[in-house]
């Protein structure tokens, strides 16, 4: 008999995942020095959780590309076997505590409230996932379906970089290069809920939680990037043609030998390089439209 599955956005590992890498956004660009978001995310995403080992395969199946469906169809049986091996008595327990945990930190409604990129895929993944562990069951047409989706997505497969909220008109009228050190219009770019982290952000942040021990290497990865960010702003510097601003900026890239002075990694070192990062992509994006 054929069973109509229906995707649990609730239950999604990826949607999970996401919605918490945004949530973290937003915590630590509102100024706080001990994100909630940070600490839930290390706990229940880290590589010895089941939770970790699963958003690791849907990570493949959504980021992998290849040219043809042949590889594509290929890839996908191996992640499915991959999959086989988790537990999911332990993967259940865990989006079960997860979720519990959002609920009592978090608005639940709230948290869901937005639209996600690559959902559909998201959806097939769930759904092939369940239906290949034994915990779902369906009919051959749905089957084909999500799998198609799938494979399609990796052949086809380009990233998609989501378009910013528009600036208030307020902020028009500024100078471009003003608002490139306007640390408002961050915090309201960051707390926009369509607002994703980019890669240097999320490389960061997988690196922190990963590194619950704060290893040496952890601290090794964070002065490499203070040496990368320093570098970055310097490049940048003789670009920026107002004068206020090129005395701010200066002052920024001094900072940076301050900015993650320690021994330990701490939540604050990691909110002030995602500022860094987040200076960086915005001084770039506002001389390449001054050069149009």
């Amino acid at each position: 008999m054929s069973l109509n599955v229906k995707h649990n956005k609730i239950k999604n590992t990826a949607i999970l995942y996401e919605l918490l890498s945004r949530q973290i956004t937003a915590d630590v660009m509102n100024d706080s020095n001990k994100p909630k978001s940070v600490k839930i995310f290390k706990e229940f995403f880290n590589k010895n959780t089941e939770l970790g080992k699963e958003y690791a395969l849907y990570q493949v199946l959504l980021e992998k590309k290849y040219k043809n469906d042949s590889y594509a169809a290929t890839l996908v049986e191996a992640v499915i076997k991959s999959r086989r091996k988790l537990s999911n008595r332990r993967l259940n327990n865990e989006k079960y505590n997860l979720i519990k945990t959002i609920k009592e930190n978090y608005d639940i409604k709230e948290f869901f409230n937005t639209r996600i990129p690559n959902f559909k895929v998201m959806a097939s993944i769930y759904k092939v996932f369940g239906v290949e562990t034994g915990k779902e069951d369906f009919g051959p047409v749905q089957k084909t379906d999500s799998v198609i989706t799938i494979t399609e997505h990796i052949v086809s497969n380009s990233k998609k970089i989501q378009k910013s909220k528009e600036i208030t008109e307020n902020y028009k009228e500024q100078d471009k290069d003003l608002r490139l050190l306007s640390y408002q219009l961050l915090v309201d770019k960051f707390n926009s809920k369509y607002k994703s982290l980019n890669e240097n952000q999320k490389n960061l942040l997988k690196q922190y939680i990963n590194n619950v021990s704060n290893t040496n290497s952890l601290k090794e990865f964070i002065d490499t990037e203070v040496v990368k960010i320093k570098r970055a702003l310097t490049k940048l510097l003789p670009r920026v043609n107002d004068r206020i601003t090129k005395i701010k900026l200066s002052e920024a890239i001094e900072y940076t030998d301050t900015a993650t002075k320690g021994k330990i990694v701490k939540d604050k070192h990691v909110v002030a390089l995602m500022r860094y990062y987040e200076l960086i992509k915005e001084i770039k994006n506002v001389q390449t439209r001054q050069s149009k």
